[in-house]
């Protein structure tokens, strides 16, 4: 299943039309590892400047952690990265970001396609008041898919690393899954429609320490196929599982509350030896 190009359609493409806006053929704008640059001047909420100067590249097949304290901007720049913000009344973006040769907020690219190609995975488990078996098939029937549906289900499901425990129960009702089960089952509704970049909002954070490690696991098994980006509070997680990692922090010296990227380097390197003041305090704990 190919992914769907960008368009201002909001229509499933079978094929790419070279005349319509799309990323097929044009990934020489980016350097080689990065799948997604994305460029954050500043995000408003109305009047309220929430992110600014935040450069964040995320690269090709790696796992790249947000992490900072609450209120520093992580969720908000992860969720801009595939157009989800533009659903809160008053969000504004100045900047870029470019996939595959196109930036995401031109005005001739459809966010449903930004969507189908940068899939998300939320905090809380959100399975659908559905069976398990429609759950995966949801997102795979709204874009129109015309090939194995029953193959599509189980292999989305061996990609969450839960079909094993599932395979002989796919018309019970998703919810009534334990809480790792149910997150691992809405990883494989997201990863169904093959996205090519998967985000993860604090995955992990409704989760028991079990349940913790089989999502950790399983990101770790994902990004051999997809690019991951997960924003989260717990640093040992970052540690555990990210490639690359991005500290944010907040500026209050005008009085205002706005999250700014403070520095970023491959996990190890800034947990060793990070470049900036801010990001020493952060790490030692004298704030959080």
């Amino acid at each position: 299943m190919e992914a769907t190009p960008l368009s201002t359609s909001p229509t499933t493409q079978e094929t790419c039309n070279c005349e319509s806006v799309c990323f097929v053929g044009s990934e020489a704008t980016l350097p080689a590892d990065v799948a997604l640059d994305c460029q954050v001047e500043k995000i408003y909420y109305g009047d309220f400047l929430a992110v600014r100067d935040s450069y964040v590249p995320i690269h090709k097949n790696q796992i790249t952690g947000f992490i900072g304290p609450s209120g520093c901007g992580k969720s908000t720049v992860l969720k801009s990265i595939n157009r989800m913000n533009d659903l809160i009344r008053g969000f504004r973006f100045e900047g870029k970001v470019h996939f595959h040769g196109m930036d995401i907020y031109d005005k001739s690219v459809d966010p449903v396609s930004v969507r189908r190609n940068i899939g998300m995975v939320f905090q809380q488990p959100n399975p659908f008041a559905l069976s398990i078996y429609e759950n995966v098939a949801f997102g795979l029937r709204l874009n129109r898919f015309k090939g194995d549906m029953d193959e599509q289900v189980e292999k989305a499901l061996r990609g969450a690393a839960i079909w094993d425990e599932v395979k002989n129960k796919l018309k019970n009702n998703g919810l009534s899954l334990s809480g790792g089960q149910q997150q691992r089952l809405c990883i494989a509704r997201a990863i169904a429609t093959e996205p090519r970049v998967l985000l993860m909002d604090e995955p992990c954070s409704a989760l028991d320490p079990i349940a913790t490690r089989q999502i950790e696991e399983l990101m770790i098994q994902l990004k051999e196929k997809y690019t991951v980006a997960i924003v989260t509070h717990n640093m040992q997680q970052a540690v555990r599982v990210a490639d690359q990692t991005a500290f944010f922090a907040v500026d209050i010296s005008s009085g205002g509350r706005t999250g700014y990227l403070v520095e970023m380097a491959p996990t190890k390197e800034l947990f060793e030896n990070p470049q900036q003041k801010l990001t020493k305090e952060y790490l030692h704990g004298d704030f959080s």
